[in-house]
């Protein structure tokens, strides 16, 4: 039976689907994570520390001098680069740990996509002793100031105004430290769009291309909606996922799972970031893949350990997922309208990871979702319409 490693940060959602694909495919999965996930894995887990990814590497590769691993795989963002150095040690398919570097600091990114010449924002490092004014004023308002290392857009916040820049960048640094570098980019208008993607041996398989109806303009970039397939016009779809090609290759990612993000201006797809782990939170439940429903997980852990990904189309349907918006921060009492919102046509499941007397964190500082909410139709269109009715049902009830 193959062996495979998956790294779980503690907060991580996805634990139990990353269980259940390997089950599916009669592969043993080890669990390496922070703290014990919250079931059973018998002598398959190995405590690890995401934020010394060398010291945790290490801890993986001497499991593999004992017994044999077939593949690795980062969850989330915070084991991205545990893998990189685990597969380098142990000879395994992964990303060399410079490029998983690049994916983890987003002005290393953006020197890196500078220097392949891609199409991206304007940008700039402010240091803590930087100016914020003069940087904003030098790449020219409006623009983005976001932290180098964080999901979820937090901490991302748009500013209009050079003298409320120092302000928003002292609020970053309330959430990510007081000596950090931020990066400050401009602001592109437009729509937003996602690829979905697995790299083997360098080549890209595009699993699915995401629309992001109802993108925030501002200041703050809560993400709501995902819902595939586009529909923008294929054209632009064909130029991001040439982007998507170049910009891997100029980052060096060669194996696993890809998430690429671009604002659509005007005719142009600007890359506006490469992340190397899929779709984050709980939304690779909106996607199947084959004839038989085979999830993310399936194909990105039949990847990791060198199977045949068999059929890698998405199932031929519509589908997108919710992310519930957090409105304000304070004591999560209740969600109303579960039941009515279930019975919305379309809509397929609902899942929350914020209980009653649970924390809520609004953005900007906030980077959990309140929960999730899936849907399938015969067109993207009736996809959008039943989330957004969705969004509409559900009432967040909070105290304090």
């Amino acid at each position: 039976m193959p062996k495979a490693v998956v790294i779980l940060p503690t907060r991580t959602y996805r634990a139990t689907d990353f269980v259940k694909a390997a089950e599916s495919l009669d592969i043993e999965l080890v669990v390496a994570s922070e703290e014990a996930p919250p079931f059973d894995m018998g002598d398959r887990y190995v405590q690890i520390d995401c934020r010394d990814a060398e010291k945790a590497a290490e801890t993986i590769a001497a499991l593999g001098e004992t017994v044999p691993i077939d593949g690795i795989i980062a969850a989330d963002d915070q084991g991205v680069m545990v893998a990189a150095h685990a597969t380098t040690m142990l000879g395994l398919p992964g990303n060399p740990p410079e490029a998983a570097a690049a994916t983890r600091d987003k002005l290393a990114m953006r020197r890196a996509l500078a220097a392949a010449e891609l199409d991206q924002p304007r940008f700039a490092g402010l240091g803590p002793e930087d100016s914020p004014s003069e940087a904003v004023a030098a790449i020219g308002a409006p623009v983005v100031i976001k932290p180098l290392d964080r999901a979820a857009s937090q901490g991302v916040i748009r500013v209009d105004d050079p003298g409320h820049a120092a302000d928003v960048a002292s609020r970053i640094r309330s959430i990510v430290g007081a000596d950090a570098t931020l990066l400050v980019e401009s602001y592109v208008p437009g729509p937003e769009i996602a690829i979905e993607g697995l790299l083997a041996n360098g080549e890209l398989t595009v699993l699915a291309v995401f629309d992001k109806p109802g993108t925030s303009d501002g200041p703050y970039f809560p993400e709501s909606l995902f819902v595939t397939p586009s529909r923008h016009p294929e054209e632009i779809i064909t130029q991001a996922q040439r982007t998507t090609d170049a910009a891997l290759a100029a980052l060096g990612l060669v194996s696993g799972p890809v998430h690429v993000e671009f604002r659509l201006d005007g005719e142009r797809a600007r890359v506006i970031e490469v992340a190397g782990r899929s779709i984050g939170g709980l939304c690779s439940r909106s996607l199947d893949f084959g004839l038989m429903g085979t999830s993310l997980e399936s194909l990105i852990l039949r990847n990791a350990i060198g199977k045949p990904r068999d059929d890698l189309r998405r199932a031929n349907v519509a589908s997108g997922v919710l992310m519930i918006p957090t409105p304000v921060t304070g004591t999560l009492s209740a969600v109303l309208g579960e039941e009515e919102t279930r019975r919305i046509p379309g809509i397929t499941g609902m899942d929350f990871t914020i209980r009653p007397g649970g924390r809520v964190v609004a953005p900007p500082e906030g980077d959990r979702y309140l929960g999730f909410v899936y849907a399938r139709a015969n067109h993207p269109e009736e996809v959008e319409s039943a989330l957004r009715k969705a969004m509409s049902t559900l009432e967040v009830q909070l105290e304090g």
